[in-house]
């Protein structure tokens, strides 16, 4: 693999690689204007029921190891396997897929820059989604729990600043200006966050190049700092923590409770 990104003119070359594993995690329902089409063999990556601790009332939340482990090995994913993973919004949920395989110790994964419509708008093939048979895989979670930030470390940190936490919703939510879009949910931010929507990184549905990354990231006061990452629900935090990790050396996490949590325990 060539790192955390790949171009689809890389995984149309390397389509038939025997050790190559293509995932789809393309939300359903979804505004995309490329629905029941995905890249051919690839298999589905179901964020929300198969890959979220559902038993959690908060949205989103990263599984246990051995629920992911097991659910990989339903979709043929072995300790060896070489991952792609895109979603047919272009970079949106793919990154988050990314962040939870690099927490499960799987290094040997990316996302497909663009995506789908990258995919397509290259002249590439796509097929009708179709029931597969899978061998089941052999994949073998290594949990990173420093990854991972929960409510107490976020805490901590709003009085000791040790980390730096960078909030990827808007502008507008992350000022309590515009309503958060989970009902009963107040807008705003933990105290002492800085505020970087993902959109930001992003241009024409793909990370944006590195030295305007370099120079959007280098604005904020991170210094060496760790950072950590949170938005709505720690989606699209993930965004955020991809770009970083294209160009910069600091540690980083995701607050995977993110303002939902915090928003409920401090009403």
């Amino acid at each position: 693999m060539t790192g955390p990104l790949v171009s689809s003119y890389w995984l149309q070359k390397n389509l038939n690689d025997p050790e190559l594993v293509v995932l789809d995690a393309s939300a359903e329902p979804n505004n995309s204007d490329f629905k029941n089409v995905q890249i051919k063999g690839a298999r589905y990556f179901d964020l929300k029921n198969e890959f979220s601790d559902t038993t959690c009332e908060l949205p989103n939340t990263l599984p246990g190891p051995e629920q992911f482990e097991n659910s990989c090995r339903k979709l043929g994913i072995n300790k060896t396997s070489k991952i792609v993973v895109y979603d047919n919004l272009g970079i949106y949920l793919s990154p988050r897929v990314w962040w939870m395989f690099t927490v499960m110790g799987h290094q040997n994964i990316s996302v497909l820059n663009g995506g789908l419509p990258d995919w397509i708008s290259q002249g590439y093939e796509t097929v009708v989604p179709q029931k597969q048979d899978i061998k089941p895989g052999n994949f073998k979670s290594n949990f990173q729990p420093e990854m991972v930030k929960d409510y107490d470390f976020i805490k901590s940190n709003v009085s000791l600043q040790e980390s730096v936490l960078i909030d990827a919703r808007s502008s507008g939510r992350f000022e309590g200006t515009a309503p958060e879009p989970r009902e009963g949910l107040p807008s705003g931010h933990i105290p002492g966050s800085l505020n970087l929507p993902y959109p930001n990184v992003l241009e024409n549905g793909k990370f944006k190049a590195q030295e305007e990354l370099l120079e959007i990231l280098t604005k904020t006061d991170i210094n060496q700092k760790p950072l950590i990452f949170s938005c709505g629900s720690g989606v699209t935090a993930c965004i955020i923590l991809l770009a970083c990790e294209l160009v910069l050396k600091n540690e980083k996490s995701v607050y995977d409770g993110s303002w939902t949590e915090w928003a409920q325990i401090n009403r």
